[in-house]
């Protein structure tokens, strides 16, 4: 086994820090806090609870940030002196305890990494999440539910506030669909690339004959608009209807016409809210997310129009993005990426930062090549 080289690691951990410190520019990102400091102070800022909770959110992500590039330097700076220590005195155990220490800085940085890819047009936003059942009857309403814990859970361990907005429940068990709100700075950067066409393989907890059942379930992930966004829907290009909401439990959500549904006739869009109590807070939120999926359709069509003056561009997500495995052997895999693990279980818990890292990863380098591409 060759010898830990901890010149060329320590190098290579330095080299990576200033690619970040450089693409994430400290003397904005301090200028950005510092602006964010002076809004958080005003009087006047939790007349707007709303606004007030998007500039604490900002600029606790934005000293967090700071925070850890420069903890990362400091780091590096100590364990290239453990090492120097370590060598002049022959100490086998400074020398291990700076090894891992290495190891772990190069994970952080890989971490950061991430944040310095996440620079689409709406990868700052919070996102709007959208699961739906899809081919396997009670299978795939089961496993449209489990995904819906799974990102709930995701946010929870991340420390992101997630709101159920709607949920539509299956008859026998599960749900048909259901749409959350993840608020955090980037949300929808990272969960953009969750979008597509999910597949569960396992053997069904509800035939009684004990066989094999392949479920499917569809993820749509999209940003939440902003007022300056300027999504315009004329009234004539909406139907409103009320109804009693409906779900387990509920009280007084049962029993009044609070539910929404909002239906965008040109482009026949369909949009249900119900899990707020009033018919005035349903309305808004389905509002919203009509304005943000027609915001994201626009963004297709202009892209759209971009690849036929560019040609054909390969860079397909495929309809099936990603597998979960079950049975006969213990698997989740992303087919886009390749990246895999046995932990389902984990997976299942919200345990799934690396499979987002690793599509992220992956749609950069898809964009690279397809903007390479385009220019050749």
């Amino acid at each position: 086994m060759a010898e830990f080289d901890y010149s060329q690691a320590i190098g290579d951990a330095r080299a990576k820090y200033e690619s970040i410190a450089k693409a994430l520019d400290l003397d904005r990102l301090k200028a950005d806090i510092k602006d964010l400091e002076t809004k958080a102070a005003e009087p006047g800022l939790w007349d707007d609870p709303e606004n007030a909770q998007k500039i604490t959110s900002k600029l606790s992500a934005a000293q967090a940030q700071l925070r850890r590039l420069n903890s990362a330097s400091q780091r590096i700076d100590d364990v290239e002196t453990l090492v120097e220590l370590g060598r002049e005195m022959e100490d086998d155990d400074s020398l291990a305890e700076a090894k891992t220490e290495i190891g772990s800085i190069q994970q952080d940085l890989d971490d950061m990494e991430i944040q310095t890819l996440l620079d689409g047009e709406y990868d700052e936003r919070s996102a709007v999440v959208t699961i739906r059942s899809g081919a396997g009857g009670v299978d795939a309403a089961d496993f449209a539910q489990m995904l819906l814990r799974m990102y709930l859970r995701w946010a929870e361990r991340n420390g992101y506030k997630a709101k159920v907005m709607d949920t539509s429940y299956a008859e026998e068990a599960g749900i048909k669909s259901a749409t959350f709100q993840v608020d955090a700075p980037y949300a929808f950067g990272r969960l953009s690339v969750e979008g597509g066409t999910h597949r569960l393989v396992r053997i069904s907890p509800f035939d009684n004959q004990g066989r094999r059942q392949t479920s499917f379930a569809a993820v749509e992930v999209v940003p939440l608009v902003e007022a300056t966004d300027h999504i315009d829907i004329p009234d004539t290009d909406i139907r409103i209807d009320t109804y009693c909401s409906s779900g387990p439990g509920g009280q007084g959500v049962n029993t009044t016409y609070s539910a929404v549904r909002i239906t965008h006739l040109p482009t026949g869009i369909v949009v249900t809210m119900q899990d707020e109590r009033s018919q005035i807070q349903n309305r808004a939120a389905a509002m919203a997310v009509l304005q943000s999926r027609l915001l994201v359709l626009r963004h297709e069509e202009e892209a759209k129009k971009k690849k036929e003056i560019a040609g054909d561009i390969k860079a397909s997500w495929g309809d099936q993005m990603r597998s979960y495995v079950l049975h006969p052997y213990q698997m989740v895999k992303d087919l886009r990426t390749g990246y895999e693990t046995s932990q389902t279980q984990a997976v299942f818990d919200g345990d799934i930062d690396a499979f987002i890292e690793a599509g992220i990863r992956w749609r950069h380098e898809q964009r690279r090549a397809s903007a390479a591409e385009a220019e050749n």
